[in-house]
């Protein structure tokens, strides 16, 4: 007698609470950047619209404008955690590498901290074009990086399973902001 197996998909933060915790990630941003001389950098796909969730957060927190947002689009590994690129792609970004961001210190934003190598390569590409100050936020840290990296910014602490995915849904690419768990059985 043979069982299918099904993957099961598990929701550990919905929309309420993810509100609460870009809130705080928000209010340590504002704690740790410099009045008015930062930008917002958002690893693509899900780190962008992420960071416009900050951006507007931080904005009302402290009564002031927007602060810029880039966007920069990084790659390793697919949303199912296999392989895409042995070496993290990155494409670079000309509006930053036009930038003199030698007095503009950077928000660097990504969904999930995995392995590391995706905010390494993000960070070492924003030092060649001049960044003394780059910082980095993360909505959930699996607490497993292999790189020298960290989050100075983490939302979640999540220690799953080394098979399980961690979902964000981050609209507009999902229509619910949510965690979600999928644990293949």
């Amino acid at each position: 007698m043979s069982s299918a197996s099904a993957d099961q998909r598990i929701c550990l933060y919905d929309s309420d609470e993810l509100d609460g915790v870009l809130d705080a990630m928000a209010g340590h941003a504002a704690l740790l950047l410099p009045a008015n001389r930062y930008a917002l950098v958002g690893v693509l796909r899900r780190g962008a619209p992420l960071a416009r969730m900050l951006q507007q957060r931080l904005a009302r927190l402290t009564g002031t404008p927007e602060v810029p947002l880039y966007s920069l689009k990084v790659k390793r590994y697919a949303d199912d955690l296999s392989l895409l690129h042995p070496e993290t792609a990155l494409t670079e970004n000309p509006e930053l590498a036009g930038m003199n961001l030698a007095d503009t210190s950077l928000l660097v934003v990504d969904d999930v901290l995995y392995e590391g190598h995706s905010l390494l390569r993000t960070c070492a590409y924003l030092t060649r074009l001049g960044a003394r100050e780059v910082r980095t936020a993360v909505l959930v840290d699996r607490c497993v990086s292999r790189q020298p990296i960290r989050a100075d910014i983490i939302g979640i602490r999540l220690q799953v399973a080394p098979g399980d995915i961690v979902e964000c849904n981050v609209p507009p690419y999902e229509s619910t902001f949510r965690i979600d768990i999928l644990r293949h059985d």
